[in-house]
């Protein structure tokens, strides 16, 4: 599996109180399986995000990503691990106005210490892959809604993880757009065998997914599967 959380709790203090973001959560994602994640706000999907992504420790329970034990690792290994394993796409692209959709990738690809000419070529092929060939160089004001939400893909899968996590991809979109940015998540989920894990307001694409999962109250269960799979 590229992603375990097993029988993972995470709690906030509120007040005089604690409030329990995610209750005895465990899902497994495999490479080339896409798990959209559905649920109220306030449900505890943005909790399960990040303790994904290892941005926050919980308060017990089991974190592997790409066959690594997370909860035993030092800040700094947790850093290493974050940026070679583990891919993030964020709601809003956030996108730096003044470099070109290429430079957005290599700036990242630079800070895993890949020479600048080869970080520049896996670029490029991974913009072609998400269907930015010949747009390599425009600024993000020069690219539409959907195309910058492609770069901000691209960007996430350009140190090839193990893990990719998305949040919220299609909530800036319209449904043309939005149905165009899920397809392609479910492409790259196969094209770089990674594992995704996506979290959505949009009911709509769910056909898309492997799995459906439900986030309700911190806890975690199975809405539809279409292949046998660990929740």
């Amino acid at each position: 599996m590229s992603l375990e959380l097993n029988d993972v709790t995470l709690t906030h203090p509120d007040g005089d109180g604690v409030v329990t973001a995610l209750d005895r959560v465990s899902v497994r994602v495999a490479p080339g399986e896409l798990a959209a994640v559905v649920g109220p706000s306030g449900s505890g999907k943005s909790s399960l995000l990040a303790v994904a992504a290892t941005l926050i420790r919980p308060d017990s329970g089991r974190v592997a990503v790409g066959g690594v034990e997370t909860l035993g690792l030092r800040p700094r290994e947790l850093s290493e691990l974050r940026l070679g394993r583990v891919g993030i796409v964020f709601q809003q692209p956030n996108l730096i106005g003044s470099l070109t959709a290429v430079e957005q990738l290599v700036v990242t690809d630079h800070m895993r210490g890949r020479p600048a000419r080869e970080a520049r070529v896996r670029s490029m092929e991974t913009l072609a892959a998400v269907g930015l060939s010949g747009k390599e160089h425009r600024r993000p004001h020069q690219l539409s809604g959907g195309e910058r939400q492609r770069v901000n893909i691209a960007r996430a899968l350009a140190g090839r993880p193990s893990v990719l996590l998305v949040d919220e991809p299609t909530a800036a979109l319209d449904h043309e757009r939005g149905g165009r940015i899920m397809e392609l998540l479910v492409e790259a989920t196969g094209t770089f065998d990674v594992a995704t894990l996506l979290v959505t307001h949009d009911t709509e694409y769910l056909d898309a997914a492997d799995r459906v999962l439900e986030m309700r109250d911190g806890r975690l269960r199975v809405l539809a599967a279409d292949r046998p799979g660990g929740l």
